[in-house]
């Protein structure tokens, strides 16, 4: 074993980029693929927080919808892979908006895009053409190529990855209508997928939990299990005009699909003449260790369509959908629209972000990080065996599954320092910034292991 090193937290508990005190334990680095000092010590206890704060909570909720189970703390501002609250505690963000700041919080070319246009122009709407919008298409049709996808040609421009998802019904089911006539109409989905809650995306998220309270959904949806390549194949018929599927889940417990399974869907698609859609909102833009997601399978698994959002304007709302050839031809004046897509601001973000994340040596950086910190997960698996199930994903898109509900995990990692996510299957995401640090990264496990020790413990 390598001499063990100061972590990175220690060495910022003195004082904080901002001078606020992060009150960190010690903990000490060791080598890759073996599990850090677990921090059982509870540093950042969600009652420990003023009663400003509470009161500030109490007012919120006064006024929100109650749509989410949120704790009463605060957050006020972010810096690369940490978050603080209002008591100035800072927490590693394991998490980055739920794999959306691939470029770490407060990131300084971001903000100074931000800066610069919102003085310049900020709206004009898409009765015009604005500077950066068609600079964004080019650069993403263009970086696509460049990385192998020479099925990509045109850019629509949304505001969020549901909005995006809806569009690309949209675009099945007029294609469906062009080439077939109105029966064909059927679009397939997958057990676990996540592809938003408006009322088409939610019709092709198959979670009874999600769907129930809005029922009737949208008509037409096939149902399939993900992964069961016979299943899949008898479902796409003459009737469908399009196949929707997350190359990689990531809310249904990051599951990356098999192989054979994703060539044999675009072999049918092909045979039935529908469309293959793949929702990369997650798995997209170097989250998994390559531009698209979809890349780690063969060559033949193109789609005919692909929607992106999260990552890329870095937390400005944004959407695209990325279409080949056919596609794009098929969409006329009218077809389609939104007010806020391709603003120019989040347009100029996006255009600075897509110019960082695209290039080789940041994609090549995700993959090295990505498998560091897998190993250290796999490691904490060997340790704990009875309480961790499986680690898998690529790149910073990684999950650890439980053997039983991982729910607590949440607020025992959150009093710890550390901001972690559920997902579907018992699973816990590990989603950082693609900026993290190995050694920002290592702080993360230790403090995970700790939440994992006390979850051991509990009954």
């Amino acid at each position: 074993m390598s001499r063990p090193a100061l972590s990175l937290l220690t060495q910022r508990s003195l004082r904080s980029n901002f001078g606020g005190v992060l009150r960190a334990p010690a903990v000490l680095v060791r080598q890759i693929g073996s599990v850090p000092t677990p921090v059982s010590e509870i540093t950042h206890p969600d009652n420990d927080v003023p009663q400003q704060t509470l009161d500030q909570v109490k007012q919120f909720n006064k006024y929100t919808v109650t749509t989410y189970n949120r704790p009463d703390i605060v957050i006020s501002r972010g810096k690369g892979s940490y978050l603080y609250d209002t008591s100035d505690r800072a927490y590693l963000d394991f998490t980055a908006g739920i794999a959306v700041t691939a470029l770490g919080h407060s990131d300084e070319e971001v903000a100074k895009v931000l800066y610069e246009q919102a003085q310049k122009l900020v709206h004009t709407s898409n009765l015009y053409h604005n500077e950066h919008a068609g600079a964004l298409a080019e650069k993403l049709v263009t970086a696509t190529q460049k990385s192998g996808g020479s099925w990509a040609d045109k850019l629509f421009l949304a505001n969020s990855g549901t909005e995006a998802n809806e569009g690309a019904l949209k675009f099945a089911r007029k294609w469906g209508k062009d080439v077939a006539g109105p029966e064909k109409m059927e679009i397939v989905c997958f057990t676990n997928a996540f592809h938003g809650r408006s009322m088409g995306a939610l019709s092709a998220t198959f979670n009874p939990k999600y769907q129930k309270p809005f029922a009737p959904l949208v008509p037409g949806f096939v149902t399939a299990p993900f992964n069961d390549t016979q299943k899949a194949v008898e479902a796409i018929t003459e009737r469908t005009c399009g196949v929707i599927i997350e190359p990689i889940q990531g809310e249904g417990g990051v599951h990356a699909a098999k192989d054979e399974f994703i060539e044999a869907i675009r072999e049918k698609c092909t045979k039935v003449n529908a469309l293959l859609i793949f929702d990369e909102i997650q798995c997209g833009l170097g989250r998994s260790g390559k531009l698209w997601g979809h890349q780690h399978f063969s060559s033949k698994c193109i789609p005919d369509i692909l929607t992106m959002a999260k990552p890329l304007a870095n937390g400005v709302p944004i959407g695209a959908i990325l279409t080949n050839e056919k596609v794009g031809k098929l969409i006329q004046a009218g077809d389609h629209g939104t007010t806020f897509g391709g603003n120019p601001l989040a347009s100029a973000v996006a255009l600075n972000v897509v110019g960082r994340i695209s290039k080789d040596e940041f994609i090549k950086a995700v993959n090295e990080k990505g498998a560091a910190l897998k190993e250290d997960l796999e490691a904490l698996q060997a340790a704990y065996p009875g309480v961790i199930k499986a680690v898998r994903g690529k790149g910073l898109l990684l999950g650890v599954e439980f053997t039983k509900d991982p729910s607590p995990i949440v607020k025992m990692a959150r009093e710890r320092g550390l901001l972690v996510v559920t997902a579907g299957c018992n699973t816990v995401r590990v989603i950082p910034a693609l900026t993290i640090s190995k050694e920002e990264a290592r702080e993360g496990v230790a403090r995970f292991a700790g939440a994992v020790e006390q979850f051991s413990k509990s009954s």
